[in-house]
């Protein structure tokens, strides 16, 4: 497999991203990174980040959730941020997606995770607790799903997902902050940016849209609708904090919270904030975090 791997220097000098980096090997030849802040004996907090985003999306999360004495592990998916990138989109499968995450969660050792999860870290992150559900404690997702082809996509996403496949450039920086209410400043923009020096870097993130199985002939699908039988029986806590500003997946809420028996009494919340909550929430998302870990020891 062809892959590239983008230089270190292009994360030199980042807004507010002072964390070392941290890399594993998760099969195919393939280096992923991640970042792991916070004390190791710590109540692990797991966060996955979408498209086409990579950790520096939890910035504003990460410190809060060590100061409440939690360790956070944020991952890069292969593609995305330090990890390595493979230059063919074909290398690129739902299913591979989610043995890289599983590789690096087992090759760590993590247990009694809380998993947080947006976009397309939740279509890994669902997958993988539905799936080794021994692995995970509790589970919060914001502005995310398990898609399982059971209903056509929005004309938001199929916009976006046409846009991906055919536009000629593909300007990370600003497609973050076009998702984002609280729009981020030329440095973090280019941030977003500094994993993709030129095109040959952008695979991963031009393919992810057409991943997404929306189709009932799509070979994720089976895997899908196993995973979202699995979540009809979770009865750990499960919460959704949500962007309502978000017009792909601002209101995928609540099909979530019908359909997983953890989720019944939780506070779920849909606040202002876009589809990059995160970036647009971070603070009040890790505050909210660490509180309801409190209440779910």
């Amino acid at each position: 497999m062809k892959f590239v791997r983008t230089p270190d220097s292009r994360f030199e000098g980042l807004p507010d991203f002072p964390f070392a980096p941290h890399y594993a090997e998760v099969g195919d030849g393939l280096r992923m990174h991640y970042l792991d802040e916070g004390p190791r004996q710590g109540p692990v907090v797991l966060l996955l980040h979408g498209e086409p985003t990579w950790s520096y999306l939890y910035r504003k999360m990460i410190p809060v959730l060590v100061k409440a004495g939690l360790r956070a592990v944020a991952p890069d998916l292969i593609g995305f941020g330090r990890s390595d990138k493979p230059v063919d989109p074909a290398e690129y499968t739902y299913a591979r997606h989610v043995g890289w995450a599983r590789s690096l969660i087992s090759g760590l050792g993590l247990t009694g995770l809380t998993l947080f999860a947006q976009d397309w870290g939740s279509l890994v992150g669902l997958r993988l607790a539905a799936e080794e559900g021994e692995r995970f404690a509790r589970l919060i997702i914001a502005n995310g799903y398990l898609p399982t082809a059971m209903a056509k996509p929005n004309r938001a996403f199929r916009l976006w997902r046409a846009f991906a496949r055919y536009s000629p450039v593909f300007p990370i920086g600003r497609i973050v902050a076009s998702g984002c209410v609280v729009k981020p400043s030329v440095a973090e923009r280019a941030a977003y940016d500094a994993p993709f020096p030129s095109r040959e870097y952008l695979a991963g993130a031009r393919i992810f849209p057409a991943l997404v199985p929306t189709d009932a002939h799509d070979p994720a699908v089976p895997a899908n609708r196993a995973a979202w039988a699995a979540l009809g029986k979770w009865d750990k806590p499960f919460l959704t904090l949500f962007g309502k500003n978000d017009p792909i997946l601002g209101r995928a809420d609540v099909p979530l919270q019908h359909h997983v028996p953890g989720a019944k009494g939780q506070p779920h919340e849909r606040f202002w904030g876009g589809h990059f909550v995160q970036e647009d929430r971070g603070a009040y998302l890790a505050e909210r975090t660490v509180a309801w870990l409190a209440q779910h020891p």
